[in-house]
Formats: structure tokens, sequence, C-alpha cells
């Protein structure tokens, strides 16, 4: 309750600034996202199979009754991406705002509240897609709708991509719309999903802005062995084999390396850090007598970090007999492999089979669908108008620039030239360890964080597109 008022509190101050220019009453323009939010969430386009035309033709009927045209873009009619676009005098450059509308599934075993039932409780939005994506989704919409009914002057084109496929079927999405439809969308700078704040003792401690993520480059780990009876013991068992290799990688530890993000990221933390212990241990992640004990301690109380210093190898799934009795000729298991931005695939494949060290393990690369892109700048105009406008709302946080350890569809802008950055909720630190987050069971968002997200989006679309 007390992070809730907080949030409230600090939505409140901060319209103070943006009402002397469009007065907009918070608390109902706060309902209304939040019922277009739940709404959103009951549309179940778990991916896969998608079907996220679903929520394109939701948006598209609440879109047209604000009198914004839409355009519907698909190689599948039922995987459309919806854009929408307000059109500015053309001084500027675009401004880009993407949310994508596909989940993962759910284990609804695991819920105690309906996945996609949309549910309101106890200052709580529960579903699938409440923090991954559809919270950027909604926002966006929101701020289409008020920059329409308020009749904003615009300097640039501001435009609403919801897209289809980011859960790791890109084709369908982003990859579709940049290879045969980028005029549709192209833009100097983007706004979307990976940012994250985090509320400590009551107030946001620090507000980050993703600029950089790490590559996805998952790979299979295939074990192959003598098949037999289960009652006699071989030295070529596949299930050893793979067990000891998956144990092998798991306990590498990759080589650390900052970059421009992570070194800057670090550097305000300890400038902010409360005690010389927790400044000096922040400073000293390049000590190459300390870093790999602080590695540790961050994986003890903030993997988060220990992730952002290397890249990651993470054993997710294990596939390996199909009797109980009988010894398999093959065991396969997937490391999700999160790679530094700068990482070398092909060096880096050649080093785990060095760690792994056995010939009967073959690792099997997966397809590679999201390009190696430079970090997004953070020095120009948009950072620096992110930066102030976060300072403004939350005045007692440290402004981070972060890497993103998971991955979004800004890799593909990216490599296009397009300056993108990833905004996101406040969340407590319990909150973020609970398992209630993206991609877990009853995930869920705070009602007041999104309201934030949504004013935090709307003053820096104010800022950056809006016609003095």
């Amino acid at each position: 309750m007390r992070t809730t008022l907080l949030l409230l509190a600090l939505v409140a101050s901060a319209n103070a600034v943006a009402q002397d220019r469009f007065l907009i009453d918070w608390e109902k323009t706060g309902e209304e996202a939040l019922d277009h939010f739940a709404e959103l969430i009951k549309l179940d386009t778990s991916n896969p199979p998608g079907k996220e035309t679903q929520v394109a033709k939701y948006l598209e009927a609440v879109l047209d009754t604000e009198g914004i045209a839409t355009e519907m873009y698909s190689l599948d009619p039922d995987r459309a991406n919806l854009v929408a676009r307000i059109k500015g005098n053309g001084s500027k450059r675009p401004l880009l705002l993407m949310g994508h509308t596909d989940v993962v599934g759910v284990q609804r075993d695991r819920w105690t509240e309906d996945p996609f039932g949309g549910l309101r409780k106890d200052g709580w939005l529960y579903g699938r897609g409440t923090l991954d994506d559809k919270d950027n989704v909604a926002a966006a919409l929101m701020v289409m709708m008020l920059l329409k009914r308020l009749d904003v002057p615009l300097d640039r084109d501001v435009i609403f991509l919801a897209e289809a496929g980011e859960e790791g079927t890109p084709e369908w999405g982003i990859n579709f719309l940049v290879e045969k439809h980028w005029d549709a969308i192209a833009a100097e700078f983007a706004l979307a999903e990976g940012g994250s704040g985090i509320v400590r003792d009551g107030r946001v401690e620090t507000f980050g802005i993703e600029t950089t993520e790490k590559a996805p480059r998952r790979a299979t780990l295939v074990a192959r062995g003598t098949p037999g009876h289960g009652s006699v013991p071989r030295n070529d068992n596949a299930v050893v084999i793979l067990a000891n290799a998956v144990a092998k990688a798991a306990a590498w530890k990759t080589e650390i390396r900052l970059n421009e993000t992570t070194r800057t990221y670090f550097r305000k933390l300890a400038d902010a850090a409360e005690t010389p212990e927790e400044a000096y241990l922040y400073e000293s992640v390049e000590n190459p007598d300390r870093v790999d004990e602080i590695a540790e301690q961050f994986l003890e109380t903030f993997p988060f970090h220990n992730s952002v210093l290397r890249t990651s190898v993470v054993p997710t799934i294990i596939d390996a007999g199909f009797r109980k009795n009988v010894i398999p000729s093959e065991a396969q298991a997937v490391l999700d492999i999160r790679m530094l931005p700068d990482e070398d695939p092909e060096a880096f494949y050649a080093q785990l089979a060095e760690v792994i060290d056995d010939p009967r393990v073959e690792i099997v690369p997966e397809r590679v669908y999201r390009p190696i892109a430079p970090p997004s700048e953070i020095d120009n105009e948009m950072f620096e108008t992110l930066e102030r406008v976060a300072v403004d709302m939350y005045p007692e946080a440290t402004i981070l620039p972060i890497m993103s350890t998971g991955a979004t569809d800004m890799a593909q802008l990216r490599a296009k030239g397009v300056q993108s950055y990833g905004i996101g909720p406040a969340r407590t630190i319990e909150e973020i360890n609970s398992g209630h987050g993206a991609h877990g069971d009853n995930e869920r968002i705070q009602e007041a964080a999104f309201v934030s997200m949504l004013q935090y989006m709307w003053r820096v679309v104010i800022e950056m597109a809006a016609a003095d």
C-alpha cells in the first residue's frame, strides 16, 4: 500500500508540470487506460500460435473511434501487425512507440488467478502480458488517443506499432516490417520495452532506461552413446554424458567485460551508494583481482548484476529417454545463451566445446533471428529527455542506462539505425524476486506503477514531438 501511495503521489506531482500545456484528468485517464489494458490481457495471444490479429482488431476499433487511421500488415491473417500514425509538420523525423502483442504460454495449474482473466484486485492487474508486453501496448494506445483528443501540434510524426511474434518468431512481426514495410515504421527514435525502476524503502531508488541488450544465441547439446537395458550400466550412457556436459557448461565462468552502458551503469550506482562498502563493490567490477568474487556476490544478492557482466549460459530443457528401463542412444539439453553485444558467436561455441571437452557431445547452435546491433546513444536529445523526465518524476532516483539481459525487437530497429530505448514500471526487489514477473506464474503489475509509466511515456512524447 505504501508503494502504491508513493507512485500515485509521484504521478500527481509530475502532472503539475504537464498540465501547464495540456489539461488531463489523470485519475480518469488512468482508469480508462487500465480498462483497455485489462481487455488486452483477456485476449489469449500465447505464442505459439500467437493469433495476434485479435489484439490488432481491438486496437483498430478503439483508434477508429478516436478518428485515428490504422493499417494492418501481415504474412498470416491470424498474425497481423497494426500501425497507426499521427502526423506532425515534418520538421523532425518520426518517433516510434512499439509494443508486442504476443505473450509466452502459461502452465495454468501453476497460477492462482486466471492468466487471461484481466483481473484487477487489490491494486494489481493480473495476467499473462501485464509486464511483457501489453503494458507498453496499452500505454502507447492511450498516448495516441490523448494526442488526438488534445489536437497536439507535432514537429514529428508519432507512430504506434503493435507488433506480432516478438516471443521468438519475429519473422511474423518486426522482421517482416523491416524487410517489406520499412517506410511504415521508419523513425529517428523509438520507445519500447526493457526498462525498469526499483522501489526500495518506499521510494523509487533507481530508474533504468534500456539502451542495449544481450543477444540470444541458444544452443542444443546432443550427447550420443550406446543404447541398452537399464539393468546394465555402461560407460557411454548418453544421459550421463549429457549430465556431465550440462554441469560443465553451467559452471563455466565466462569472461567479464563491460561496455559503455554497463560501465556507466555501475559508475552511477557507485556514485549513489549509501555506504563506502557498497560504493567500493560497484567501483571494483573491473578490478581483475576482485571481479570474480564480486560476481559471485551479485549472483547471491541480485543475479541481474552478474548477468550484465558476462555472457551467460543457463540450461533450461533436458530431453532424454522414453522408458525407465531403457538406456537411450541420445540425450539433448538446451542452453539459453545470452551473449554480450560484442561476443563472437563462433569463437564462443568453440570455447564451449573446450569447456565440455567430450567429442561425444555435439553443439548445435539455434538459428539467429535477432541481429547484433550497436547500443543506443546516451548523449543525444532522446536520452537526455528520458533522463530529464525521470528526474522530474522520481527526484530521489538514480537514473541509469541499462543493458537488458533479455532480448527485444529493438535489436532490429537499432540495426537499422533507429536510436531505441526501453522503459518499464517501477517494482520492489521483493516483487522482482517473487516469480510474479515477466514469463513467471501469476504475472502481475501494480496499477499505480502502470499509470506512472503511462505518465512517463506521455511526457517524453510531448517533450520530443510536440511543437513549441
